[in-house]
């Protein structure tokens, strides 16, 4: 990740935490890097995922996770072109942290998971604390 090229890390005193809140500040950037640590998606399918965005308010972000390094923009030559993405090994070393913080929410917040991969790694854990 470079700080000179999108501005995110700025004024981050020193401070990595800082630093990540930076790169992962905005109200669609959590959520698009949840989803796509599920898989690559397309601009409609991440759009879809996420009710009441807008097409240049996810497009901005977008492009900020792409110049932080978070993310992988990929194009196919095609008429209209495609354009699909998928997290960066940077962005991937993310997903922990958030499932973590759904694990948090559950905890404390009393809501239940309902994605297909946190039932799959709460059952995983189950089974490994009952061997």
């Amino acid at each position: 990740m470079r700080n000179d090229r999108s501005g995110n890390h700025k004024n981050n005193f020193g401070c990595p935490v800082l630093g990540t809140i930076n790169v992962l500040s905005g109200k669609w950037k959590v959520l698009v890097v949840w989803h796509l640590g599920f898989g690559a998606r397309r601009f409609a399918e991440l759009r879809d995922l996420l009710p009441g965005v807008s097409e240049k308010v996810l497009t901005a972000q977008l492009r900020q996770l792409e110049a932080d390094g978070v993310l992988q923009r990929r194009t196919k030559p095609t008429n209209p072109p495609q354009v699909t993405y998928s997290l960066s090994a940077a962005g991937n070393q993310l997903i922990p942290m958030l499932m973590e913080m759904c694990h948090w929410g559950t905890r404390h917040l009393g809501i239940p998971p309902n994605l297909p991969m946190i039932r799959r790694a709460k059952s995983g854990l189950r089974k490994r604390r009952a061997a």
